[in-house]
């Protein structure tokens, strides 16, 4: 009988973040199925005349049992081999196992990480003794570049940064001024000399200012460009960042390059809060309006963010049984009362002249709002008491974990631990994020809201040490190299507690870093990020003005309307289109950066005519 005649057919099973499809094969070196992103063709040949069940454990699921994916039918008598045909992801390296099925014992074990596009084959046999059985894995066909397109992508980038800085100084040299001069009339000229592509115009109209710097008149730089970096960094990953996965939210423990944005634009929001209302209470405005406008923007913050959440644009009426409450704008509304508030309590209308010489002036930024300090450790308290002190039903108190198929699959629907039983107690299932970004690798069947209740907490926390860098704008008012100072003092005792929190590790700490449940130690680390990133905006920019803030100061001065119209308008043209290969991270990147960048042009127009979108 041929060898084609051997082969078998088995059925589908999902593990984690590796979809295996078992296929019939009629050959062991031939693809066995059109092939998605970050996936390969595994064909597993046995020659053994035993059963052997197939497990597999991804690096990326942490304390997790292998899962079964199915069973490679014995050789049979006549000796042909038996081959199965899989589809293995290679977004990380698996482990894999193989058991006999009579002996329910562990044969051999492979840990490797697949190439996207791949075919592998994975051969078993027995040695010269029985007992003994060896696996080798054996490349096909090599696997695609899948990072090639990056690459690219920044070359491209690159390119017209480099363009665009030598324009900028070619454009101001005395032949080219003259000869523009001679070319077009004179306003139009200068115009194009003073270009806001390259270096805009540092003053800005009085009503689009959203925040008060050090120097009455003109905003800090600096600040929306870190805003405006953020904007960018989250409109690219919320379209998809062209599929790559660390791109994408990380799973449960640990940081990808979207989990970064978010907690930076709390924290930019906190520093341009001290800032706002330091200058309106210079300005003699009334507690009372700076009250009631705080409330009323935080208001429509949160109405905003509940509608664009909730879309149902094709879908007929809205249905009130799966209306989700938390979200992206809820948080950063509330977290913006909250904060807002605070300092609106124990700010003074002018700031005290505290004289260098007094022992306590080198910390006076902090002991003058001892109150709003002693508010938000309490704030922290709470978290720390309702995360490891509230009993869970069925859960172990203090759980951090994901649940699922993690923790050796005991804690299945404790995801989240308190973070998620609160939000289910006070919102309901149906009410908070249906599909968390642990389905993917820990198989969680709860629903669990990554910006839930317990969480926001922690937002105010990261919103305050923003505030905080504010303060230091504020008192150090032209005093660059004090302002540096602290920044990097703060970045540096923030880093040593998210040190201490984590133990420097990704899974065995205290207190992981941790996106979804929107740790103290991811706090601590994001904020250690923000103060060091800030030095490099703040120096870069608003002392040195090595840089204008191109083109990222222009989405960070329009993003609310930014974040909204990216959000409305994801699924249109140009922002999306149909694909010639769907299953191509190249054309993924590349629909993605455009989409991007359409954004970023048009805040650029936007602020060319002076339209600003403030709530």
């Amino acid at each position: 009988m041929c060898f084609t005649e051997r082969l078998k057919v088995c059925k589908c099973f999902i593990f984690g973040d590796a979809q295996v499809a078992l296929l019939s094969a009629s050959h062991p070196h031939r693809k066995t199925s059109v092939l998605k992103m970050d996936e390969a063709s595994l064909s597993v040949i046995n020659e053994i005349e035993d059963d052997m069940m197939l497990y597999v454990l991804s690096d990326h699921c942490f304390q997790c049992l292998p899962q079964l994916l199915g069973i490679i039918p014995a050789r049979p008598a006549s000796g042909t081999p038996t081959m199965v045909g899989f589809v293995v992801d290679t977004q990380h390296a698996l482990t894999l196992q193989l058991n006999s099925t009579s002996a329910h014992s562990e044969q051999c074990k492979v840990h490797f990480h697949f190439g996207e596009q791949g075919n592998y084959s994975l051969w078993v046999k027995n040695l010269n003794e029985p007992s003994r059985v060896n696996c080798s894995m054996i490349i096909d066909s090599e696997p695609i570049n899948s990072y090639l397109p990056i690459l690219f992508a920044f070359l491209l980038f690159a390119f017209l940064a480099a363009l665009s800085a030598i324009w900028n100084t070619v454009k101001r040299l005395d032949v080219v001024t003259n000869l523009l001069l001679c070319l077009g009339s004179t306003v139009e000229t200068e115009r194009l000399i003073n270009s806001e592509l390259g270096t805009p115009n540092r003053l800005i109209d009085a009503s689009t200012e959203s925040i008060i710097p050090a120097t009455a008149g003109r905003r800090l730089r600096s600040l929306d460009t870190f805003r405006g970096l953020s904007l960018v960094i989250m409109v690219f990953v919320n379209y998809g960042g062209g599929g790559y996965w660390f791109f994408r939210h990380e799973s449960w423990n640990g940081l990808t390059v979207a989990d970064l944005v978010f907690p930076w634009f709390v924290f930019i929001m906190g520093t341009s809060v001290g800032l706002s209302l330091s200058g309106s209470l210079r300005r003699g405005v009334k507690h009372t309006h700076l009250l009631w406008r705080i409330f009323w923007r935080s208001f429509q913050l949160f109405l905003i963010g509940v509608i664009i959440i909730n879309p149902n644009y094709c879908s007929g009426p809205l249905s009130w049984d799966s209306f989700r409450i938390p979200g992206v704008l809820q948080r950063l509304g509330f977290t913006y009362l909250v904060v807002a508030v605070l300092d609106l309590v124990v700010s003074r209308d002018r700031l005290n002249n505290i004289l260098s010489s007094e022992t306590w002036y080198s910390v006076h930024d902090v002991c003058l709002y001892w109150p709003a300090w002693v508010f938000v450790i309490a704030l922290e308290t709470i978290w720390l008491c309702l995360t490891f002190l509230l009993p869970v039903p069925a859960c172990p108190t203090g759980y951090l974990g994901p649940g699922g198929i993690g923790d050796f699959g005991q804690y299945q629907n404790c995801t989240g631990g308190a973070a998620g039983y609160i939000d289910r107690w006070l919102l309901r299932d149906n009410h908070i994020y249906q599909t968390p970004s642990s389905r993917v690798v820990y198989q969680t069947m709860m629903p669990f809201d990554p910006e839930g209740v317990l969480g926001t907490i922690n937002s105010i926390l990261m919103a305050f040490l923003g505030l905080q860098a504010g303060k230091i704008l504020l008192h150090y008012r032209d005093q660059h190299r004090q302002i540096i100072t602290r920044f990097l003092i703060w970045g540096f005792i923030l880093g040593i507690i998210s040190a201490a929190l984590t133990k420097c590790s990704r899974n065995d700490g205290f207190i992981p870093v941790n996106k979804n449940l929107w740790s103290l130690s991811y706090v601590t680390t994001l904020s250690c990020f923000a103060f060091v990133a800030l030095v490099f905006f703040y120096y870069s920019v608003d002392v040195k003005k090595w840089w204008s803030g191109a083109p990222f100061f222009y989405p960070g001065m329009n993003s609310i309307l930014v974040y909204v119209g990216h959000e409305v308008f994801e699924e249109y043209f140009p922002f999306r289109w149909k694909m010639a290969n769907s299953q191509s991270h190249a054309e993924h990147l590349a629909q993605n950066l455009v989409a991007t960048s359409v954004w970023v042009i048009i805040a650029y127009l936007l602020y060319r005519k002076k339209i600003f979108w403030k709530i």
